[in-house]
């Protein structure tokens, strides 16, 4: 049950709410989204409010879900231009072809989805939910089960999406993934928002960070990723020393 539920998402940015599974984001998101309809309060989206102008909203936005909704046995490409005739429009197979660039997938354009590593298909699956592009994405937990690498592969096309002017609302249980990408954060805890401000306001909830010297030592994510990069044989994984925060 949701309740005490109220913060805004401002065009071009993004906005993470986070919470522990069963805290409330993915029927927030789907009240949202017009696929459950609210006992109380008002929700407006993109100018339209969710109850009464529901058609104005389902316009307004794109649902990407925890798993991604892609065919295996077409190819990215026929993915791509299968939704764009969906929604009616012109012209399906250049908007393909500008998405497949714009997601870094053009060489795999004429590949089976089957063939898609995880990042590859979740970067397919927010490419898909952009034809037409609207101006109002809702991303519910989208590095689910992804390995590191393919979920650095899906925070920059998040980025990109903020980039280009999209509002994006992410919802994850997942601290750094919010704090990497969110430009203001709110914490969901038993259907209610705790904590609703920008990453530093809710670090100004704990005591002063003390000073001290400490040595780091790379974590298992640091080494992972150097060494599976294209250029991994070039990178060290050192430990460093450095000032704690």
């Amino acid at each position: 049950m949701l309740r005490g539920v109220d913060f805004e998402v401002a065009r071009g940015s993004i906005f993470a709410l986070l919470g522990s599974n069963g805290a409330g984001k993915t029927t927030v998101v789907r009240i949202l989204s017009t696929l459950l309809k609210a006992d109380a309060g008002s929700v407006d989206v993109n100018g339209f409010d969710v109850a009464t102008q529901s058609a104005g909203v389902r316009e307004s936005i794109s649902l990407t879900g925890q798993f991604a909704a892609v065919d295996e046995i077409l190819t990215g490409r026929e993915n791509l231009v299968l939704v764009a005739r969906l929604r009616n429009l012109k012209d399906p197979g250049r908007i393909a072809d500008g998405l497949l660039e714009r997601f870094s997938l053009t060489d795999a354009a004429n590949r089976r989805v089957s063939e898609y590593s995880g990042g590859m298909r979740r970067r397919l699956d927010i490419a898909m939910s952009l034809s037409g592009n609207p101006p109002v994405i809702f991303l519910d937990e989208p590095t689910t089960g992804l390995d590191p690498q393919s979920r650095l592969e899906v925070w920059q096309a998040v980025k990109e999406l903020a980039g280009r002017g999209t509002m994006v609302l992410l919802t994850t249980q997942y601290l750094d993934e919010a704090e990497q990408l969110a430009d203001r954060i709110a914490i969901l805890h038993k259907g209610t928002i705790i904590v609703n401000g920008t990453l530093a306001e809710p670090q100004q909830l704990l005591p002063p960070a003390k000073v001290e010297y400490v040595e780091k030592k790379p974590t298992l994510e640091n080494v992972f990723l150097a060494l599976v990069s294209e250029d991994g044989g070039g990178r060290s994984a050192e430990p460093t020393s450095q000032e704690s925060r």
